[in-house]
């Protein structure tokens, strides 16, 4: 099988930034802190390229996607901290349980509230994460393993860097190859015009719960890495401010922009964890301040996002090219 000119590429820059992340880390200029930021910010850009999906593309308007971020933390954490005790295929096998668990609770409350549009599915998503939230505090009362308000540890630590960068890539590229086929295009006239996009005989609503169990269970697998690389587990690692931090990366990168949504993940991880250095306690009192600032900001300079639904050659397949004589854009940003 031959590798298409993009996608060889593809790999050969993320070769070389495995090697220069390597390279840091054996002279001592990445440290263990900022070694785990670097785990943290790709792990972010999973479950941010699961939101960009869902809105991004198909313009379905989601404020609980930390709820499914959380559902595959505390899945794959449990099962792996009591059957799986550092075993690589458990591991494994727990990671698919918790984006098999997140895509079918997805699927469930899918079919009904993706029938809401707008502001209102926002509402509906952002009441799931409540009851999500809450139900993580309390889980204990039925699966003891959980912590509830308390909180879960004993996770097996077997998730390192090299193994959180290479499932990124295929994150990466599965995502690229879905928003690039004939359903992506179906998500994407969605998102332009759910109207016009029913009238020409697009089943709209079964792409959009497709889209909706896609990123969701993205998300899952987010945090099922998550459960695996951070030792202690909490349900407020999974609040509100969870998914408002996903949906500013999607928003700030561009509607419509892989490319946005990876630069702007690995940015803000990084961004947050210098504001955490610099103003140290302060920085949790000053925290939604410097959010509606970035946002306000943001919006007055590039409302269309950094990347306004452009992306890198190295993201696009080399036969959109032959059909549209573009290689680095697609549809719009869906202002």
């Amino acid at each position: 099988m031959k590798l298409s000119r993009n996608t060889f590429f593809f790999f050969a820059g993320a070769a070389v930034s495995f090697a220069l992340v390597k390279a840091m880390q054996f002279s001592g200029m990445l440290t263990p802190y900022w070694q785990l930021v670097l785990d943290q910010a790709l792990i972010i850009v999973i479950g941010a390229l699961g939101l960009s999906i869902i809105y991004g593309f198909t313009g379905q308007f989601s404020l609980g996607h930390a709820a499914f971020y959380g559902l595959g933390a505390y899945t794959a954490g449990a099962l792996d901290k009591v059957y799986g005790n550092g075993n690589m295929l458990f591991f494994f096998l727990s990671l698919l349980a918790g984006a098999t668990v997140a895509g079918l609770v997805a699927l469930l409350i899918g079919l009904p509230i993706l029938r809401l549009r707008s502001d209102y599915l926002g509402i509906a998503t952002l009441g799931f994460g409540i009851i999500v939230r809450v139900g993580m505090e309390n889980g204990n009362k039925l699966f003891p393993v959980l912590g509830g308000a308390t909180g879960m540890s004993g996770t097996p630590q077997v998730a390192h860097f090299d193994l959180i960068f290479i499932l990124t890539l295929i994150v990466i590229l599965l995502v690229r190859n879905f928003i690039f086929s004939t359903y992506g295009r179906a998500c994407t006239s969605i998102r332009e015009d759910e109207i016009a996009a029913d009238v020409m005989g697009i089943d709209t609503t079964r792409y959009k719960v497709m889209a909706f169990v896609l990123g969701c269970a993205l998300a899952g697998l987010a945090g099922g890495i998550y459960a695996h690389r951070y030792p202690f587990l909490h349900p407020a690692s999974f609040d509100f401010l969870k998914s408002f931090d996903f949906l500013l990366i999607v928003v700030l990168g561009g509607l419509g922009s892989m490319t946005g949504t990876i630069v702007t993940a690995v940015g803000w991880v990084f961004l947050l964890e210098v504001l955490r250095v610099v103003l140290g306690q302060n920085f949790i009192d000053w925290r939604g301040v410097i959010y509606a600032l970035i946002l306000v900001v943001s919006i007055i300079v590039r409302p269309q996002g950094l990347f306004s639904g452009k992306e890198l050659r190295l993201l696009v397949p080399d036969h959109l090219k032959m059909v549209t004589g573009k290689e680095h854009t697609h549809a719009g940003s869906g202002n």
